[in-house]
């Protein structure tokens, strides 16, 4: 059989996220440095939901958060007890070795909380201020800038936050009102839109006349609709070169949270527009804060932006797979190889790049295998009581009998160590 080649086949040329466009800030704390925006990796947000007034159970939540991949981890400030408990926060995840910057989050008092409690303010390694939220009228003026002069007295960078259900009520009138008088006037949405952007610019430019320098500011504009996301960071993107900090504000729970995130920000970040993110999930009950974080990090790792794990393949079961072998084996390195992980990544480094396959049957199971670094085929409904494992493309050796996921699990450690370990010295 011949296959003739069309002459005009193009060349098909992979699809890349597109480079990100915006200036670069830093949120530092000790000797731990976090850049953001520019060249910067696109970084991981997660938010407590512990009383921050409970200084142990806030530490140990934001170390959970941390270990689990957040870099950096935002606690509620809205009291002068949760102020106070700040430092002592801050202290307590120094003594357990965790170096995670913390970002305080501020809304109606940050002004009174950041100016009367100074040890606060100096423990933070960033601030969040929503606009909509500061005060009205000259108030709000005045109180904006006692929050900003904080930030240029304890030289820490500030996210200007503005959502959408907490939008400048003053500003969101003029603007309906100026709509109202155009010859042909915008809808409800499109106002809204624009009020948003300009919450955040305005606040950013008025940032900068009170000292703070251009790369200490971060903004983001989160509303809870995907389609609105896309198109207000499109549009704020397009207006400014400020890093951006990407996510729904209430995402949801779930299945429903977890697809909304991905959808939205994935098309985002495949534009170029965003330099950190948070997934707003609200967990399922008894489930752990930290699957926001896990979230998150398979947003970035599935568009190629970052690897943090080892990627597991596993395909998803058919009538030739009616044994759940494969099912339990995947499962079982996929949980052993992201609980390893905070050990791996000090003692294996680049071992977040390797890539594992965990097939059912005969069908893809010996070529997904063979594309994986390492990879194993289970034997399918009615297939010989074999499983073939490929070690870098090519067949290495045949499991056989009742141990196949114990001896699978060794040598995917011996491969780790072969491959990723530093060599002894001769």
């Amino acid at each position: 059989m011949s296959i003739d080649t069309p002459d005009d086949l193009l060349l098909i040329t992979p699809s890349l996220p597109a480079a990100r466009r915006s200036r670069q800030a830093r949120v530092v704390w000790g000797d731990r440095v976090v850049t953001v925006g520019g060249d910067a990796p696109v970084r991981v947000q997660a938010m407590t939901n512990t009383d921050t007034v409970d200084v142990i159970g806030t530490a140990i939540q934001v170390k959970e958060l941390a270990i689990a991949g957040s870099e950096m981890v935002r606690i509620t400030v809205n009291t002068p007890e949760a102020a106070q408990a700040v430092p002592h926060i801050r202290e307590q995840l120094d003594r357990m070795g965790v170096d995670v910057p913390l970002i305080g989050d501020f809304h109606y008092n940050g002004h009174t909380l950041l100016t009367e409690h100074p040890a606060c303010a100096a423990a933070l390694s960033k601030y969040r201020i929503n606009p909509g939220n500061v005060g009205k009228g000259q108030k709000r003026d005045r109180q904006f800038a006692q929050m900003i002069e904080a930030a240029c007295r304890h030289d820490k960078p500030v996210r200007i936050g503005v959502n959408w259900g907490s939008l400048d009520q003053e500003l969101l009138a003029q603007m309906m009102d100026d709509n109202a008088g155009r010859a042909t006037p915008w809808d409800a949405r499109q106002v809204m839109y624009q009020a948003l952007i300009q919450s955040a610019l305005q606040s950013a430019a008025w940032a900068r006349e009170l000292g703070l320098s251009a790369n200490q500011i971060i903004i983001s504009c989160k509303v809870s609709g995907v389609q609105d996301l896309i198109t207000v960071y499109q549009a704020l993107a397009a207006r400014c070169d400020y890093p951006l900090h990407l996510g729904l504000t209430e995402a949801g729970m779930g299945t429903k949270g977890t697809v909304a995130s991905a959808v939205a920000m994935g098309q985002l970040l495949q534009q170029g527009i965003g330099d950190t993110i948070r997934v707003s999930l609200t967990p399922q009950p008894g489930e752990s804060r930290t699957q926001e974080v896990v979230v998150a990090l398979e947003i970035l790792q599935a568009l190629g932006l970052r690897n943090f794990n080892p990627s597991v393949t596993a395909c998803p079961g058919c009538g030739r797979t009616t044994s759940t072998t494969f099912q339990e084996l995947a499962k079982q390195i996929d949980d052993h190889l992201r609980s390893m992980m905070p050990v791996w990544k000090l003692k294996y480094p680049g071992v977040e790049n390797m890539k594992l396959a965990v097939m059912g049957c005969i069908v893809n199971g010996p070529g997904e295998s063979k594309h994986a670094d390492i990879g194993i085929s289970l034997p399918g409904t009615g297939e010989a009581p074999a499983a073939p494992v490929f070690i870098d493309g090519q067949k290495a050796m045949t499991l056989r009998g009742a141990g196949i996921a114990q001896e699978f699990h060794r040598i995917v450690e011996t491969y780790i160590e072969r491959r990723y370990g530093t060599p002894s010295a001769a």
